[in-house]
């Protein structure tokens, strides 16, 4: 039986569930030695050697940073709404994670005679489904900051709704020059549709720019890390969180911009196409190398640029990128339709 679904392309329900278990645990590794990474290469712009004494080279930092926390004690503020506070943390590293599953990192391959596709699940309307679960995920950050009974808590929560709501508009649009363009909601068509033509970076620069920008936005990341700024808010939303509740926060945050990442990549860098130099792995390693040569414009960007006033912010997302995602998506179907 499963043999016959290989040679129809369809790939088994046991294969699917391996490549959950799998992808999962690469998506936290990645998060584990993004977080070494980045003090790594923030110590380098900031001439300095970041962490070099755990391991050879700091290589076991990430192990020593979640034993710390394993250890910590988890307290809970005495007026802190109970469920609410605990399961928030919860909520926001669940939907970071779910995100990931209509990713494609490779065209699929058959092996063992069994089919094996490039991806977790191809929904025909992936885009919808990762705006939609990020929406829900947003709920973790501003119940958590609410429920912690803390007023630097709540102003984070606060900061956290204003600019999600906010930037996911721009994010949005930012995209649909590249549904116009697919005629498709599926990142898998998407890429495809790339194949036949070209890479949708030079159709949609404009809309590669807004999505970048307000993705640094979505992510909480310099310089549009309000929600969290140290200097005001002591540490935003999560300022009553400890130990591994913390530690979900810190990984929902890395595994959104990770996700955000690939999906940059999937939208207008060709996902996992580029030269055939590694035969039947050149897909999974081009979308890797893509992936990381993002990230680390993320992390170089957080090193170099100041954190901006609230109201900048909220001018920028408004007044800037909001009219060229709007422009850009309007030109885009006039073009198509025209020729």
């Amino acid at each position: 039986m499963t043999t016959l679904l290989a040679a129809q392309g369809v790939e088994a329900w046991w294969i699917t569930l391996v490549k959950c278990f799998v992808v999962i645990n690469l998506v936290m590794v990645t998060f584990a030695y993004l977080t070494l990474a980045e003090r790594k290469v923030m110590g380098r712009m900031q001439l300095r050697y970041g962490p070099n004494r755990v391991g050879p080279y700091g290589l076991l930092q990430p192990i020593a940073d979640l034993l710390k926390l394993l250890h910590k004690e988890s307290f809970r503020p005495t007026d802190a709404i109970g469920t609410l506070y605990i399961v928030s943390p919860f909520v926001a590293l669940f939907t970071a994670l779910v995100t990931f599953s209509v990713i494609p990192w490779g065209p699929g391959w058959v092996i063992f005679g069994q089919q094996v596709n490039g991806y977790v699940a191809d929904v025909s309307i992936a885009l919808l489904f990762i705006f939609a679960i990020g929406s829900l995920g947003v709920y973790g950050f501003i119940v958590g900051g609410w429920s912690s009974d803390s007023k630097f808590a709540l102003l984070g929560s606060m900061r956290t709704c204003a600019q999600l709501v906010s930037y996911e508009v721009s994010l949005a649009l930012s995209v649909l020059g590249v549904v116009i363009m697919a005629e498709s909601l599926s990142l898998v068509d998407v890429v495809e549709a790339q194949q036949r033509t070209v890479w949708y970076l030079l159709p949609q620069l404009a809309g590669f720019v807004v999505f970048f920008l307000a993705g640094l936005a979505e992510t909480a990341r310099a310089p549009f890390d309000l929600p969290e700024a140290e200097q005001e808010l002591v540490a935003g939303y999560h300022t009553e969180y400890g130990g591994m509740r913390f530690g979900m926060y810190s990984t929902a945050e890395y595994v959104n911009l990770i996700t955000l990442s690939a999906l940059a990549v999937t939208l207008f860098l060709g996902g996992w196409l580029g030269p055939e130099w590694f035969g039947g792995l050149s897909g999974p390693i081009w979308f890797v190398a893509k992936l990381f040569a993002l990230l680390f414009v993320f992390i170089w960007i957080r090193t170099t640029v100041p954190r901006l006033r609230y109201d900048q912010l909220m001018r920028f997302g408004w007044k800037v990128l909001l009219p060229v995602a709007t422009l850009n998506a309007v030109v885009t179907a006039i073009l198509v339709v025209w020729i």
